[in-house]
């Protein structure tokens, strides 16, 4: 069996890290247009900065909950079935590699990642940024940036994640808001193809209503039973 699974920011809210789009969420308590922007960063970018080191050091108080436990644990036993588990993330967390996925594919980029504004090279780094730094590739001085997707750019991989879609027997979506694109049409995309789908959630998204079967609650509790069941009906 050969399954897609997308993750957004409710699958790593009980491990303590923000989510952006509820009431409380880090959109209501930012101006998105100043920290998330191209724009935002050619205008202040150690704001930007202070931004994004503040995500990256709570990032580092954060651990793996059961829910990515659970999506690790569904990859190996996938493998060991001869299938396989395509993960794909909204999250710039590194939280699923911490729980012992092997293969993730970030389409908003990573927050243990830095990037040249400059010449685009990529390096891990989970340190502070800083403007004062030089580029590793190109020297530049003052263009470090997160390796993160910001509004009005194209997300990562698109081409990988729609092969994986067109392959797929089971789209899941987990955590997700359903209100953003591309993401959000992902479960049209594998249905498209054939594929069952399924979303697992706090509540209903805003896409709810596309999924063939929805399951809601903590993550921490729907994710890993789904899993269960899931493997078991593939023993």
């Amino acid at each position: 069996m050969r399954v897609v699974v997308l993750t957004g920011a409710g699958v790593s809210a009980e491990s303590g890290l923000g989510t952006f789009r509820d009431k409380d969420g880090l959109w209501s308590r930012y101006d998105l247009e100043e920290v998330a922007t191209p724009e935002g960063f050619a205008r202040d970018p150690h704001k930007v900065h202070a931004f994004y080191n503040a995500r990256r050091a709570q990032g580092a108080e954060a651990r793996p909950n059961p829910a990515h436990h659970a999506l690790a644990r569904l990859e190996a036993g996938l493998a060991e079935r001869g299938g396989e588990l395509t993960l794909v993330t909204q999250n710039v967390d590194p939280l699923h590699e911490e729980a012992g996925a092997r293969r993730v594919i970030h389409m908003h980029g990573s927050l243990a990642r830095t990037r040249c504004a400059g010449c685009g090279a990529v390096w891990p780094d989970r340190g502070p940024l800083a403007l004062e730094r030089a580029c590793p590739e190109c020297g530049a001085v003052g263009t470090e940036r997160p390796d993160v997707v910001w509004f009005g750019e194209v997300p990562q991989h698109l081409d990988e994640i729609s092969g994986a879609l067109a392959r797929a027997d089971l789209f899941a979506a987990i955590g997700t808001s359903g209100a953003v694109w591309p993401a959000a049409g992902f479960v049209l995309e594998a249905q498209a193809h054939g594929a069952r789908t399924v979303e697992l959630n706090l509540e209903a998204s805003d896409n709810a209503a596309a999924f063939d079967d929805g399951r809601y609650g903590p993550a921490s509790v729907v994710v890993p039973a789904w899993v269960d069941q899931l493997l078991k009906e593939q023993a």
